[in-house]
């Protein structure tokens, strides 16, 4: 798709235009308010409160919160975990270390690559979500719980988010909503997602791991990925393409399109309920707009086929918590607050680039064989292929390396790492 060029958007402009009449004179309560206490939103908010913001998270339920994911933390994730302060605090107990990625096949034929270092670790959700909960709350950042964010006023001076507990006044607010973000439409960011509809579903088992890879079995437009996270749990992830829509959504139906890894587990209990999650597919017009920023999958998703959810909704919550100081300085702008969409879109654009190639293959037969065929002969190419996904493009090192150039320097077009 081509880009559009790096305008703020109408709606942008018409709250500006529209409330600066309403503007008060008191301060707001916070330098950020986030809406959502996932991953995303609690990087952030974490990121933010590091650098001396006044932070609050809205979170809708309570902390710790559970969800449909494959639970793989790639590289850049462990990282993003370091550079917030919250990987030590994950319990060891509910935890896994991850080598790699083994692709199998119907037939049982593999080939597997290693990560680059650190290496990966697998996170039941509900254990991440409490540890990053507990780093934000030592970073001093207030959680609200039972608190949903249900729109949001601009004003001149300050940003209104109106909430279930009544009205919260920030510089900032970041949605981190998730992929049916409720913001993002208000906002008037979101695109029509055209394509083919894809969907997930989560179930845990209580058996020992077998191995410390991600494995994920191949059948036709199905995955599945089997991730360890504990001692003696794994967590199998489906994931499929909408043919005919359908309400008949059984897991044990989808697991018996993997025959091997269905006898593996066939006296293996069930550790939790299964959860699901879709369609993936969410396009952003923009990142950005004034004083509001989406985060996450909030900001646009293509499909959680390369496992790479996780990394990205760490790894953008952290460059915009290193970003906003900076961007609160200048008024909060869509100028001031597009360095985010800078930073974070040479992520996205790996990302983009691998999800497209491996959904293509998925979905041809004779692209998927050709694409087997040439990694179990020259098994070097996928490792290479991950150290090219998984580079380590440190948001704290990225966000240093760019020049904050005065708002009125960067008046001419670039692409918004929004449009997908």
């Amino acid at each position: 798709m081509k880009a559009r060029s790096a305008v703020c958007p109408a709606s942008c402009r018409a709250f500006v235009m529209a409330d600066t009449r309403r503007d008060l004179s008191a301060p707001p309560g916070y330098d950020v308010v986030v809406a959502g206490g996932g991953p995303a939103g609690l990087s952030a908010a974490i990121a933010a409160a590091m650098r001396g913001l006044r932070v609050a998270v809205c979170e809708r339920r309570t902390l710790p919160i559970d969800k449909a994911c494959g639970e793989g933390l790639m590289p850049p994730a462990v990282r993003a975990l370091d550079e917030i302060g919250a990987r030590g605090l994950i319990d060891r107990k509910g935890c896994a270390r991850l080598d790699g990625v083994r692709l199998i096949e119907q037939r049982g034929r593999a080939v597997q690559g290693i990560f680059p270092e650190p290496g990966g670790l697998g996170v039941r959700r509900l254990v991440l979500s409490e540890a990053l909960a507990r780093r934000a709350r030592e970073a001093g950042v207030e959680i609200r719980d039972g608190c949903a964010v249900t729109g949001y006023r601009t004003e001149k001076r300050r940003i209104i988010a109106e909430t279930s507990h009544g009205r919260i006044a920030a510089e900032v607010l970041v949605a981190a909503d998730g992929l049916q973000s409720r913001l993002r439409k208000l906002a008037s960011l979101e695109l029509p997602a055209r394509g083919p509809r894809r969907f997930g579903i989560r179930r845990h088992f209580r058996i020992p791991p077998w191995s410390r890879f991600v494995e994920v079995y191949i059948a036709g437009r199905m995955e599945a990925y089997v991730t360890p996270v504990a001692a003696d749990i794994v967590g199998v992830a489906i994931l499929w393409e909408e043919v005919v829509p359908s309400d008949r959504v059984s897991f044990e139906r989808m697991l018996r399109k993997f025959p091997i890894l269905a006898d593996r587990l066939a006296a293996a209990p069930a550790a939790s309920r299964s959860r699901g999650a879709g369609p993936m597919l969410q396009r952003v017009r923009g990142a950005v707009a004034h004083r509001f920023v989406l985060a996450g999958d909030a900001a646009g998703y293509i499909d959680a086929i390369t496992g790479e959810g996780l990394s990205l909704a760490l790894a953008s919550g952290l460059a915009l918590g290193n970003i906003l100081p900076r961007a609160i300085e200048q008024g909060a702008t869509c100028r001031a607050l597009r360095e985010y969409e800078r930073v974070v879109s040479r992520r996205f654009r790996r990302y983009a680039i691998s999800t497209r190639a491996v959904l293509t293959a998925s979905r041809y037969p004779l692209v998927h064989r050709g694409s087997m065929a040439v990694l179990r002969s020259f098994p070097r190419l996928f490792e290479l292929a991950m150290k090219w996904a998984f580079a380590d493009e440190s948001p704290a090192n990225a966000v240093s390396r760019q020049s904050f150039i005065p708002a009125g320097a960067r008046d001419h077009d670039e692409p918004l790492v929004g449009v997908r």
